[in-house]
């Protein structure tokens, strides 16, 4: 495997920058990457099953270990951040704000026993925040990456540094979240993930490419904002909570299948019908992911196709996470996955992306293909909003120079 490389113009420019800032050079450099997620659309906050990738898309830190205590991190295009490690408990004012994935991914580190030092970063991205590639998840997977290396002597595994990232951003941050984003970072590549067991789910690498079968994986944003939908994500595993409970259980992978349907009309009227299809779409959608590693493990990529094209018909139609309630003249999602579909005319597969209702589509397309179609989309999506992706085999990282 060839060792992970900073491009010459990103560290020129943070070196530069923090040099500027902290008016000191850097010592040491870290790496966290972006996601895709392949296949489970919103399973993994039941303890479902999930498909995913880590991306060539990352956010980078220039660093330099300190004696203040203080944790103080300039991020591109934001200003300082100040953190100060003496106190660790979540701070309401912060909800929100980087401070609180700061001091949460701090706390978690102090929690395994890390006798936090302070630290200077200067951090930039080229993970689009709001694109779906979860810029958040990267970001907390680098900073405990930083604490790992720096002051832990990196004995947290990969999957330790993404729990502390999720319960930063459930109980510091305030956003729910499953675990899927921060292990797919900590973890890179392609991985199938089983979350049955919350603390510790099985991971299984996955080795395949893409572009080896001819094919490239695009991400398109739509334009649309994530911007006010917080109360849109929070009602899919809220309206499965009255799912659950009408079973006296908490997540849909401890109600079978089989008890579920026999009591349809019971739930209808307890949970209402757009809880009902919800849970039909995440029953369905784990029984998809274990045949897409299936299909991937055996080089059936044709297989593998039909079966991201029915997960994306089913986000649709039963998860219902693409067309924002009360907007008719704005619907950029469904736009863009009607597009796709008129360019690809059957070839490659397409789909909602991530927590959906805004942000980003996926798309498989073939190869000889992918000049039309990234043309095509950029003339009316925008210029730079159809990305080509890889895999990226490593996690988050430190990096040698």
């Amino acid at each position: 495997m060839e060792p992970y490389v900073i491009a010459p113009a990103r560290r020129a420019f943070l070196t530069d920058k923090f040099l500027t800032c902290f008016d000191a050079a850097p010592t040491h450099w870290f790496s966290a990457p972006g996601r895709t997620e392949i296949g489970g659309n919103h399973t993994d906050h039941q303890q479902g099953c999930v498909l995913a990738a880590a991306v060539n898309l990352d956010t980078i830190a220039a660093v330099r270990p300190t004696k203040t205590g203080l944790i103080r991190v300039m991020s591109q295009g934001y200003p300082m951040c100040v953190v100060d490690t003496k106190e660790l408990r979540p701070v309401e004012a912060e909800r929100g704000r980087t401070a609180a994935f700061i001091r949460g991914v701090a706390a978690g580190f102090a929690g395994l026993g890390c006798e936090i030092g302070g630290f200077d970063a200067c951090v930039a991205s080229d993970v689009p925040p709001g694109a779906g590639l979860s810029s958040s998840a990267a970001f907390e997977v680098l900073l405990g990456t930083i604490l790992n290396y720096l002051y832990f002597d990196g004995k947290a595994f990969p999957l330790e540094t993404a729990k502390i990232g999720k319960m930063a951003e459930n109980v510091y941050f305030g956003k729910p979240c499953g675990l899927m984003d921060q292990a797919t970072s900590a973890m890179g590549n392609l991985v199938a993930m089983d979350f049955a067991d919350l603390e510790n789910p099985t991971v299984a690498p996955i080795d395949f490419d893409f572009t080896a079968v001819g094919y490239a994986l695009c991400i398109l944003d739509t334009g649309a904002s994530h911007a006010h939908l917080t109360d849109a994500y929070a009602a899919i595993p809220r309206e499965l909570q009255t799912v659950c409970a009408y079973f006296g259980k908490t997540v849909l992978r401890e109600v079978p299948e089989e008890a579920f349907y026999q009591e349809l009309c019971g739930l209808r009227k307890k949970c209402g019908d757009r809880a009902v299809l919800r849970a039909m779409h995440v029953y369905a959608e784990n029984r998809r992911v274990l045949r897409q590693t299936e299909a991937l493990t055996h080089h059936d990529f044709a297989a593998f196709l039909s079966l991201v094209s029915e997960s994306g018909r089913s986000s649709y139609m039963y998860l219902q996470n693409v067309l924002r309630a009360g907007s008719s003249a704005c619907q950029d999602m469904a736009f863009t996955l009607g597009f796709c579909d008129q360019l690809l005319h059957g070839e490659g597969a397409f789909r909602v992306h991530g927590g959906g209702f805004a942000g980003t589509v996926q798309a498989f397309v073939p190869m000889e293909r992918l000049h039309f179609f990234r043309r095509e989309t950029e003339k009316v999506l925008g210029s730079g909003k159809c990305r080509v992706l890889s895999i990226r085999p490593w996690g988050g990282i430190p990096i040698t120079l």
